[in-house]
């Protein structure tokens, strides 16, 4: 903060009254909720946060001193409150690739140039392509995009030497379709969170969780093997020589 707006310590006393206010209406919401996704749940959890975010900061300011407590981030959507039979959709996707073999995607896309020299960068320019993207990983980018499909990119990313990254899809209803060219000039400004009807996730962080669970799970069974061998070797009786 400037100088010219300093917090006070009756700003940091006050910032605490409001973060224990906020504990007992979460507290109370909890006691009375109705369900797994209770509304009302929701939105103490978000005062709480809020109210334990500002003294956080105030008693930074003022005292130089931090908070035990950290409170998570709420990254999932907010409920629903779009219509319940929408009448139209808009699909909003995100891919994201590493260029990892720059060399086998310039590649490819000279191929395509020197079938249709005249081929789209993508750029607003046409035409020449075949001298240019041979060097060029923005024109190779360009009439690769231009050419396929994204989902047939997206099934075929290793051969146009691309690496995949976290990728999602959002399906969210609309009243009315737009109209032809309203959304283009900014396609990914109007997407109202609480519209989305679904979304789909992939990301190397759920593999990780689901390997880190597979041997988890793999140690518990050859825990309990070793000890199902333990426990049958206890039950062998010793031999005894023959006389």
């Amino acid at each position: 903060m400037s100088d010219a707006a300093q917090p006070t310590a009756a700003e940091v006393r006050a910032a605490a009254e409001a973060v224990k206010a906020a504990l007992d209406r979460h507290l109370d919401a909890v006691e009375r909720r109705s369900g797994e996704d209770d509304p009302d749940v929701y939105a103490a959890f978000n005062e709480l946060a809020a109210a334990a975010e500002t003294y956080d900061e105030l008693l930074y300011d003022v005292y130089d001193e931090v908070t035990p407590f950290e409170i998570p981030g709420d990254e999932s959507l907010p409920a629903y409150a779009g219509p319940e039979e929408p009448s139209a959709l808009s699909v909003l996707i995100r891919r994201d690739y590493a260029v990892a073999e720059p060399q086998r995607l310039l590649a490819q896309a000279q191929r395509v140039a020197d079938l249709d020299p005249d081929v789209d960068t993508g750029n607003g320019t046409a035409g020449g392509a075949a001298g240019i993207v041979g060097s060029s990983v923005h024109a190779a980018l360009g009439v690769l995009f231009g050419e396929y499909e994204p989902d047939e990119i997206a099934s075929r990313h290793k051969e146009f030497g691309l690496e995949e990254g976290d990728s999602t899809l959002w399906v969210a209803a609309l009243d009315e379709l737009t109209e032809p060219g309203e959304w283009l000039t900014a396609p990914f400004d109007q997407t109202d969170p609480q519209r989305v009807v679904c979304r789909f996730d992939v990301s190397s962080v759920f593999d990780e969780e689901f390997d880190d669970d597979v041997e988890d799970l793999a140690d518990m069974e050859d825990a309990e093997d070793a000890e199902d061998v333990g426990d049958e070797e206890d039950d062998l009786e010793p031999l005894r020589p023959e006389h």
